[in-house]
C-alpha cells in the first residue's frame, strides 16, 4: 500500500513538473485576481530582496506597518504586557527606519515614502476592527507573522545584499529583530 501512495504521488508529480502544450505561455498567463493575497507571488519575485531598492521599500513598509499595527493597538487594549511591547515597537521600528534611511543617503540612494503591501494592509485592517477583548491575541499573531517576514529581509540581506552601507544596517537591525521574536514567543506562552 505504501509503494502504490508513494507511486500515485511520483505520477502526480511528474504530471506538474510536465510541459502541458495547452496552457498559455508565461508572457500570456495571467493571475486570478479573486485568489487570496497570500497566494498571489508572481513569478521570479524573490521573498526576501537582495537589491537595495527592494529591500529599502520592503523594510520601510515592515517598519510602518510595526509603528501603524502598534498605535492601533495601543488606543485598545487594557494589557500591561501587550502595550509594553507594542510601545517597544514604535520605538525601535522608528529607529530602524532612521537607520536605513542612513545607510541609503549614505549609498546616494533616494528613499520614497513606505508604502503597506495588501497583506500587511489587511492585518493592520483586522488590528484596527478588533474590539478591546480581542485585539491582543490578533495584534501578537500579526506581529509574529510581521518579525517571521523582517527577519528573513534582514538576514538574507544582511549575507547577500548589493550594498555594503544597507547590508552593515540589515546587520545592525537583525538582533533586535531576533530580540522582537522572541519578547514575542514569551507575550505568547502568558497567554
Amino acid at each position: 500500500m505504501k509503494s502504490a501512495s508513494i507511486l500515485t504521488l511520483a505520477f502526480l508529480l511528474a504530471a506538474c513538473g510536465s510541459n502541458n502544450d495547452t496552457a498559455p505561455p508565461p508572457e500570456t498567463a495571467s493571475v486570478d485576481q479573486t485568489a487570496p493575497s497570500d497566494m498571489i507571488e508572481p513569478a521570479g519575485t524573490p521573498a526576501t530582496p537582495v537589491d537595495a531598492a527592494g529591500y529599502i521599500s520592503k523594510a520601510g513598509a515592515g517598519d510602518l506597518w510595526e509603528i501603524e499595527s502598534s498605535r492601533a493597538l495601543l488606543a485598545k487594549s487594557t494589557n500591561a504586557d501587550v502595550k509594553a511591547f507594542a510601545q517597544m515597537m514604535i520605538d525601535d521600528h522608528g529607529k530602524s527606519t532612521a537607520k536605513v534611511k542612513a545607510a541609503a543617503t549614505a549609498a546616494k540612494i533616494d528613499v520614497a515614502a513606505p508604502k503597506l503591501d495588501v497583506d500587511q494592509q489587511k492585518m493592520l485592517d483586522e488590528i484596527k476592527a478588533a474590539d478591546a477583548a480581542g485585539i491582543d491575541a490578533i495584534f501578537l499573531a500579526h506581529q509574529a507573522t510581521a518579525h517571521d517576514a523582517a527577519l528573513a529581509l534582514h538576514k538574507d540581506y544582511a549575507a547577500s545584499g548589493d550594498t555594503p552601507a544597507l547590508k552593515t544596517a540589515a546587520a545592525e537591525i537583525l538582533p533586535v529583530v531576533e530580540a522582537h521574536r522572541a519578547e514575542l514567543t514569551k507575550l505568547a506562552a502568558k497567554r
